[in-house]
């Protein structure tokens, strides 16, 4: 099975054969035998991928300059799952003001 790095630019063709350009945001899972990539936030099969012919040397594409390597930073974290857990409260309505009675 072809497993992609992350950070590396591949070629993405959906149900249709449409060919999207897009990168891999996560390694493949070798398990589950998919590949997180940036488009649409898919996790797809490694058979539907395939290195970018502009892929010259590894990650070329994505990761050419400092800008970028922040913008995959962000998005990375963007899209990994939160560990943190999440605190609710109960909300009560309390008036901001008490009204005098009129005498």
């Amino acid at each position: 099975m072809k497993t992609f790095n992350e950070h590396e630019s591949v070629i993405y063709t959906d149900a249709d054969g449409r060919m999207i350009d897009t990168f891999v945001v996560f390694d493949t899972d070798i398990a589950a035998g998919l590949t997180h990539i940036n488009h649409m936030n898919l996790r797809v099969p490694t058979e539907s991928l395939q290195l970018h012919p502009a892929s010259i040397a590894k990650y070329n594409l994505p990761m050419k300059d400092a800008f970028s390597f922040e913008i995959f930073k962000k998005l990375k974290a963007k899209y990994e799952e939160s560990v943190a857990p999440t605190v609710k409260r109960t909300l009560t309505v309390e008036s901001g003001y008490k009204l005098a009675k009129a005498s």
